[in-house]
């Protein structure tokens, strides 16, 4: 299968430094404003290094997909084809609640540059820790202030610290999202959920979670006939990509993970990857291309080195990752969906 298109999907949980979940113990979300906002200045970083290798990108998709938003949307696509020419490296940003509303010039930048804008929460709780109706209104609440300020429709959603299960997907499902990319098969991390996704059908990388048939109550026919060809409400999984060897699971995906492991040895395990799946999902956060960032001296030394190691070598090590995958395609997570087929069940 080595003839087919290779996908990359870049994603970026856009928080700051001050709002993860190892420093929590020690600055809860009650004292958020009273610290240094860094994310924006980080996050511009980043537009900024993607737009720099988007020259070096030879991949040009054959076909365009659609812009999809409102009548008042349409008026822009024709600028916004000059912003997302074919071969632009796009990302998707699953950007925190708490910090849309802050930085909502923010939020728009990133989708005029030709990325897509998914929902983190609002926020930053723990899925699996707070009740299902404040979850609930956690994850309606993100996505209607994403979708108030980009004026479209946000599709995606991950959970802080991969915090899902069975439940929490019916529940994203529920709030009206396409797909989810919140499981990271890493079983040893005490936070991260845990799924039983072997019976799932697939789309590429992406689990078919649910299949919602459209019921019809009503007597027109013209009505019915509309209902019947409306196609039915599939949310998808979009797991983080880890290696799998026999029974055991290496974290592959970014993160720490991509900070910790030598680039040469990670480059290595991704193209494993690719060659298996044809697809490779890896995620970051703005804070870790920021070494000046404030030091947190109340937490334990286990997670100050979770933080901040080789937070100095974060940014020239994304940009050799995509200059090492130039022949892939860069693929936000809703073009990947749309990209490939799926799989009969």
């Amino acid at each position: 299968m080595s003839h087919q298109l290779n996908h990359i999907l870049l994603t970026i949980d856009v928080e700051d430094w001050f709002q993860v979940e190892n420093f929590k113990q020690c600055i809860p979300f009650s004292s958020w404003q009273s610290y240094e906002l860094r994310v924006e200045k980080n996050t511009h970083r980043l537009l900024d290094l993607l737009d720099s290798e988007s020259t070096q990108q030879p991949f040009k998709p054959q076909t365009r997909l659609p812009l999809r938003g409102t009548s008042g949307q349409a008026k822009r696509s024709s600028s916004e084809a000059v912003l997302q020419p074919p071969a632009k490296l796009r990302a998707t940003f699953f950007i925190l609640g708490w910090i849309a509303e802050r930085l909502p010039h923010l939020v728009r930048e990133i989708r005029s540059r030709g990325h897509e804008v998914a929902s983190h929460g609002y926020q930053h709780n723990l899925c699996n820790q707070i009740p299902s109706k404040d979850l609930k209104r956690d994850l309606s609440d993100s996505k209607k202030l994403l979708e108030d300020i980009i004026g479209d429709r946000i599709y995606g959603y991950r959970a802080p610290s991969f915090s899902v299960n069975n439940s929490i997907l019916k529940i994203i499902e529920d709030c009206g999202y396409l797909y989810d990319s919140s499981f990271n098969s890493f079983a040893m991390h005490g936070r991260y959920g845990h799924l039983d996704l072997s019976q799932n059908g697939t789309r590429g990388i992406a689990l078919q979670i649910s299949k919602i048939q459209n019921s019809d109550t009503s007597q027109d026919v013209s009505r019915k006939s509309k209902i019947q060809n409306r196609k039915s409400k599939i949310l998808y999984e979009l797991p983080i990509s880890n290696i799998k060897l026999g029974s055991s699971i290496l974290p592959w995906g970014g993160g720490g993970y991509f900070r910790l492991i030598p680039f040469p040895v990670f480059r290595l395990g991704v193209q494993s990857i690719l060659r298996k799946e044809n697809a490779y999902l890896f995620y970051m956060h703005p804070w870790e291309i920021d070494p000046e960032q404030p030091k947190v001296k109340e937490v334990s030394k286990f997670f100050k080195f979770r933080h901040y190691i080789n937070l100095n070598k974060t940014a020239s090590k994304l940009s050799s990752f995509i200059e090492a995958f130039n022949q892939c395609h860069f693929a936000t997570c809703h073009q990947y969906l749309k990209l490939v087929p799926r799989t009969p069940q």
